[in-house]
């Protein structure tokens, strides 16, 4: 098992350790996504999200929910790598994969602090907005402007003009 593997964890194992981390004062950042080819988008949004706190939880999308949101033929990376690749990250303490469609359980799971959300919302669209503020955290939008994405990445290799 790789080290950043290691920071791989399911559900209950995350749970204890985001308790122990708020029991030792740490304020606790969720960030969420599919990840499917890294980028550079992904970097400053995770760095962004890292900024606002001592614990950086990255929920990554099920291999099932990424097809359901993106479409046959997608993921390219199965879950468990896509999440050893964002666990071995430098600002990124803990991943979990969750398989539910939307990330209100993980929310409801952890009570973030903070809940970073990417520059493609603001504030009043994250469609979980109200799931965070009855946990007691806040929404932050982090990272650059949304110029980077996976399916803007294919479209280029694919030699088509965006």
């Amino acid at each position: 098992m790789s080290a950043a593997n290691s920071r791989v964890l399911d559900r209950n194992r995350l749970i204890a350790r985001v308790a122990i981390a708020r029991k030792n004062g740490a304020r606790v950042v969720l960030a969420n996504g599919c990840f499917g080819l890294l980028h550079v988008g992904h970097v400053r949004y995770l760095e962004g999200a890292r900024a606002l706190g001592d614990l950086l939880v990255v929920g990554i999308n099920s291999d099932e929910q990424v097809r359901l949101l993106k479409g046959a033929g997608r993921p390219f990376m199965p879950e468990q790598e896509r999440a050893e690749l964002i666990a071995s990250l430098r600002v990124v303490d803990i991943v979990t994969i969750f398989p539910e469609p939307t990330v209100e359980a993980l929310i409801r799971a952890i009570r973030p602090d903070v809940h970073a959300k990417g520059t493609d919302y603001t504030e009043g669209s994250v469609p979980e907005r109200e799931v965070v503020l009855s946990c007691g955290g806040r929404v932050a939008i982090v990272g650059d402007p949304k110029d980077h994405s996976t399916t803007e990445m294919l479209r280029k290799l694919a030699g088509e003009e965006g």
